[in-house]
């Protein structure tokens, strides 16, 4: 992990490395993140910062990909890390929504119902490491917005 930045990005700082469940560790790695980056940035500051995140973990979800031999290593975690981000930006900060969309995400990154499956699949390399948590993100963001218009209701 320490033999190059991006290893050490890929794998969440280290979070991939624990043992059981790295993609539920590397989504959890993002609740500080947020709580941490959020207040400093407007919204325009805070997308460009996620977009940011998504480019630079292409490049080391490639890279270490290529140099662990496995293009989507179960360790690499930098993909849960940005797309729950995401995730955060459009939920509501109450800890019972982001409790929701943290099942959520980790539901929809598990299962991969279509067309997530599809693109984990299909799409090589960083991009596609990348790529599939994103739709992940966005069945979360579909499911919490019709609870949220539910709830409201």
């Amino acid at each position: 992990m320490l033999r190059h930045p991006a290893h050490l990005l890929a794998f969440g700082f280290g979070v991939g490395l624990l043992p059981g469940a790295p993609g539920t560790f590397g989504t959890l790695l993002a609740l500080p993140l947020y709580w941490l980056v959020s207040p400093r940035l407007g919204p325009i500051g805070f997308l460009v910062v996620i977009g940011a995140m998504f480019l630079i973990g292409v490049w080391a979800c490639e890279k270490t990909g290529r140099a662990m031999g496995r293009p989507d290593h179960g360790g690499m975690v930098w993909d849960e890390v940005v797309a729950f981000l995401l995730v955060l930006f459009f939920t509501p900060a109450s800890p019972y929504w982001q409790a929701a969309a943290f099942l959520l995400f980790r539901l929809f990154d598990i299962l991969k119902p279509p067309p997530i499956r599809y693109y984990d699949r299909t799409l090589k390399g960083g991009f596609g490491v990348m790529f599939d948590d994103l739709i992940a993100a966005f069945y979360t963001l579909i499911v919490l917005a019709i609870g949220k218009t539910l709830a409201n209701g």
